[in-house]
């Protein structure tokens, strides 16, 4: 077997890395950066529960992938739009998503994924670049020409309890959302906008000034995050010899901007396809497709919900509503609905991104 090169050490490409070990190939994975998770400083993400009938764990443990990184669960999610008098609960009998740390720092799921490459045998190579059309697989991340979404926020350590919060506010997030994260005393909290990218420092105050208002947490030690994210439904899944996989595909949420879960999934999918000598757009295209037009149609009904803050899917203060009622899982299913709607969606979201291949 010929050795097998990837470039990009995210969790993509080290899923896929991991993967292709375990089968006995030899595996060379470059990243431009000297660490992997480099890309990160800390931030807190979700890896969602949601998009699948199967638990995202149980998923990713069929895919051979081990939790040796910190990962909490979100069995409650407060949702509010800034009015002390508007502030939702969302119980679940099961996680709604697990937050995990990303970055070159202990804990992370971007550390945990290189210990499990190097345990499988992958030979690392940071500050080290190969030529895109040389690499079998190529995990290297976002499409700066197709990014829909940023994000702007701080990690901290406080001493407030466990808190999973999500605000919807177009002062504090045009057209997006804003979250507080905290698990075992560390904290995350973010703008992410999906429009009006200029607003973006001004909405992260405001973030901040509403999350301490409704919740009245400390903040200690508060290093500045970042981020970005890109989209795309007409995915280019290969390229001569090579395969793209996460977010090199497209492979994200236009919805909410989640893609952990794509990545994994994809790097895991192309793999299987080296290993089995099967076709990897083929396959892809299959899995993701549905999913990434959903979330056209998904993003494009949620601004149409935007009236006096989203107040239609925020209940009164202290009301507990059972997830059914929020139904997350039906942003991602191509129903019916979704296909009866798409063919207006998707002119309507080309507008709005003209950059995107939507």
């Amino acid at each position: 077997m010929k050795p097998i090169q990837i470039a990009g050490a995210g969790p993509s490409g080290l899923t896929a890395a991991i993967n292709l070990a375990m089968a006995g190939y030899e595996v060379h994975v470059y990243e431009k950066r000297s660490d992997a998770g480099k890309r990160f400083h800390g931030d807190v993400q979700g890896l969602e529960n949601w998009s699948e009938p199967v638990n995202v764990i149980e998923d990713i443990g069929q895919m051979n992938i081990a939790v040796n990184f910190d990962c909490a669960p979100v069995n409650e999610l407060t949702i509010t739009n800034g009015s002390a008098d508007r502030v939702s609960h969302y119980p679940d009998d099961q996680p709604l998503c697990y937050v995990v740390k990303r970055g070159a720092v202990p804990g992370s799921l971007d550390q945990g994924l290189k210990e499990q490459a190097l345990a499988a045998g992958v030979h690392l190579h940071f500050k080290q670049t190969i030529a895109l059309n040389s690499a079998d697989i190529v995990a290297t991340g976002p499409i700066s020409r197709e990014i829909f979404a940023v994000d702007k926020g701080i990690v901290f350590h406080t001493d407030h309890e466990d808190a999973y919060i999500f605000l919807v506010n177009d002062d504090a997030a045009y057209k997006g959302y804003s979250y507080l994260l905290i698990t075992d005393g560390y904290g995350c909290m973010c703008t992410v906008l999906f429009d009006k990218f200029d607003r973006l420092d001004a909405c992260y105050e405001t973030t901040e000034v509403m999350m301490q208002e409704l919740f009245d947490f400390d903040i200690r030690e508060p290093q500045k995050v970042a981020g970005v994210g890109c989209f795309s439904t007409q995915n280019i899944y290969q390229k001569g010899r090579s395969l793209f996989v996460g977010e090199a595909a497209g492979l994200q949420d236009l919805m909410w901007g989640f893609g952990i879960r794509s990545a994994i999934t994809s790097g895991y999918m192309a793999a299987d396809c080296i290993i089995n000598g099967k076709d990897y757009t083929t396959v892809a295209t299959e899995k993701f497709a549905p999913r990434q037009k959903a979330t056209v149609t998904s993003r494009f009904l949620w601004e149409l919900v935007r009236v006096k803050n989203y107040a239609v899917v925020v209940a009164d203060r202290k009301t507990a509503v059972p997830r059914s009622a929020l139904n997350l899982g039906q942003f991602y299913n191509f129903s019916t609905l979704n296909r009866i709607i798409y063919p207006v969606a998707r002119p309507f979201m080309r507008k709005r991104y003209p950059n995107l291949r939507i």
